[in-house]
């Protein structure tokens, strides 16, 4: 996903990345359409919405929550 954000990511990708990682990543709920990604180590949700393919902003932004939260676990933060 870093090297090629702009690729046909799903947001079953997302999800598998995120599990990979322990993150939590909550399909919609009542009627909505975002997926919501989100780690106790971090204050701010992630929004993702459930389009085919995933744009890259919010792939670029994905991976950056992964990179601060692997961070904050490793005690760099």
């Amino acid at each position: 996903m870093t090297a090629n954000p702009a690729a046909d990511w799903t947001i079953a990708d997302v999800a598998a990345l995120c599990r990979e990682h322990a993150i939590r990543c909550t399909p919609p709920s009542g009627g909505g359409s975002h997926w919501k990604v989100s780690d106790p180590t971090q204050r701010d949700i992630l929004t993702i919405p459930n389009r085919r393919p995933v744009k890259p902003i919010y792939i670029r932004r994905l991976v950056r929550f992964v990179e601060l939260v692997k961070s904050a676990r490793d005690g760099k933060a």
